[in-house]
């Protein structure tokens, strides 16, 4: 008895038909719109991320740098860098290191800028030029810099 239920099962599966080519090519225009619509603004959040990223990693050697600036008395010069974060450049007062690994480069794989002193007006200035590698921009190709939106209001 359970045979003959399970072939009737079977040969009622063979007898339905299958979806025509006019029905998937319907569903693959409907899901290419879908993604034609939606693709730019995932990507959109993708690049805001990295700029987020680079504001955070900026941030976080701000606090490093401000630290080894306690133990030795002055802030790496920029033949030091940010690698003396790591590792002793040969200064006694030394205390490090200040990071857990080596400066980590920007959300594009690239070297943040080191620079000491300021050219903006704090003591020292981190930059990242962005997806670009160029000085300005908008999107993901704005520069990030610690000085950048310091005198926005909050909110």
């Amino acid at each position: 008895m359970k045979n003959f239920t399970i072939k009737r099962l079977l040969k009622k599966g063979l007898d339905k038909g299958g979806f025509t080519l006019i029905e998937l090519l319907v569903v693959m225009i409907i899901l290419g719109l879908l993604a034609a619509l939606v693709g730019p603004k995932f990507f959109s959040h993708v690049g805001k991320a990295k700029t987020k990223a680079a504001k955070a990693q900026i941030e976080l050697l701000g606090i490093a740098l401000d630290t080894m600036r306690l133990d030795i008395g002055r802030y790496p010069t920029i033949d030091e860098g940010l690698g003396a974060l790591r590792k002793n450049p040969g200064i006694d007062e030394w205390d490090g290191p200040y990071l857990k690994k080596e400066a980590p480069m920007d959300p594009w794989n690239k070297p943040y800028i080191y620079t000491y002193p300021s050219e903006n007006g704090l003591e020292f200035d981190i930059l990242s030029y962005g997806a670009d590698e160029v000085p300005g921009g908008e999107g993901e190709n704005q520069d990030v810099a610690n000085w950048k939106d310091l005198n926005k209001n909050p909110g």
